[in-house]
């Protein structure tokens, strides 16, 4: 897998060459024959065509999925966005939803406060009514009480008048 990262040459659709991989040195390979690894004969021919037909069947398929796995991670990534606007749009609209409640509340009280004026209004005027009412009373008992003044000195002078006077002697 670490051969993909270094793509070089090979990802632009050139089929790849032993030269553009690097490949671990090869170790002693554990045999279980009894021949000893000094008589393994190995052709660096046959071992750079099998390695470069090795790459050429499987490098293509690994730099394609390599690119579908870019092209998911990009698009992941959008997606991401995309739900965090959404998101952002959700509490915004909940602060809506909430600025909204305040307003009727708000509508709530300023009619409470409508009423208590209108109240109070009506209020003021039957205490100005029962004011005048009660002036009106007082000033009707006033002259009932100077009525009843004038007709009882009305009925004293009344009386002085028919008390007898002696009479005068010329």
């Amino acid at each position: 897998m670490d051969g993909m990262e270094d793509e070089g040459p090979s990802s632009q659709g050139d089929p790849p060459h032993i030269e553009d991989v690097q490949l671990p040195a090869v170790e002693q390979m554990n045999v279980e024959s009894s021949a000893p690894l000094e008589n393994v004969c190995i052709n660096n021919d046959a071992v750079y065509k099998l390695t470069e037909g090795l790459l050429t069947h499987y490098l293509p398929g690994l730099q394609n999925s390599k690119r579908t796995l870019q092209e998911l991670t990009q698009n992941q990534l959008i997606l991401l966005d995309t739900l965090d606007q959404e998101v952002t749009k959700f509490r915004e609209c909940n602060a809506l939803l909430d600025l909204n409640s305040l307003f009727t509340e708000a509508k709530v009280y300023h009619n409470k406060l409508v009423n208590i004026r209108k109240e109070m209004i009506l209020l003021h005027e039957r205490t100005t009514k029962l004011k005048k009412r009660a002036l009106k009373l007082q000033q009707h008992k006033q002259k009932e009480a100077l009525e009843r003044e004038n007709q009882r000195e009305k009925e004293l002078e009344r009386e002085r008048q028919l008390i007898a006077k002696p009479a005068k002697r010329t």
